[in-house]
């Protein structure tokens, strides 16, 4: 959704992203340009842009204001099978089944880091309400937090069954997760405590 309120844009199995104004209901654009499933969309926080990810194994920065794709972002080797924009659109972070993420500058398209750690797909990531911060969650049944800058991993926590989906609750500090099992998991995001 567009932060405004006024626009959705959805992804679809018909390689297309459509985007939806919410007061008619109505699609008033249809995005093409992948050869492959579109799995997942982010909006920019100026909702101006939006990115797309593809089973074509790239992700498509999308000029909203007149629907053509402005870039494509190549590096991953598999299915891309989430995205997620940084609060100060800046930045793009990708999860892949080629059990990687990677973080993109959207201006020029270039992928700054790759972050490994995952032993299966990379399902679904988030970035946290400040931009610091990535959780991602794979089919190895786990979810990592990641320090953006850095892109070490500074918590793991192990599901009883694969998460599929993430996101960040601002106002209570959570993550919350859902698995194959049907759950729900809410894990309180702690700043570390200063050494003594």
């Amino acid at each position: 959704m567009t932060p405004d309120g006024k626009r959705a844009i959805s992804a679809s199995f018909d390689h297309t992203l459509k985007v939806w104004d919410l007061e008619t209901g109505r699609a008033v654009q249809t995005l093409e340009g992948h050869s492959g499933v579109v799995y997942d969309v982010a909006v920019t926080p100026d909702g101006e842009w939006a990115v797309s990810a593809s089973w074509d194994q790239t992700l498509k920065v999308w000029e909203l204001k007149t629907g053509r794709a402005s870039q494509t972002l190549k590096g991953h080797s598999h299915f891309v099978l989430g995205v997620a924009v940084t609060p100060d659109g800046k930045r793009v972070v990708s999860a892949s089944r080629d059990e990687t993420l990677k973080v993109w500058d959207l201006e020029t398209g270039r992928a700054l880091e790759t972050l490994e750690g995952h032993s299966g797909s990379v399902r679904d990531v988030g970035v946290t309400p400040d931009g610091k911060r990535v959780v991602s969650a794979s089919r190895d049944k786990t979810l990592k937090v990641w320090e953006l800058e850095t892109g070490v991993v500074i918590a793991t926590f192990t599901c009883d069954a694969a998460p599929w989906c993430c996101a960040f609750s601002d106002a209570l500090k959570l993550i919350v997760a859902g698995d194959d099992g049907g759950h729900l998991h809410f894990l309180r995001l702690e700043e570390p405590k200063p050494k003594v």
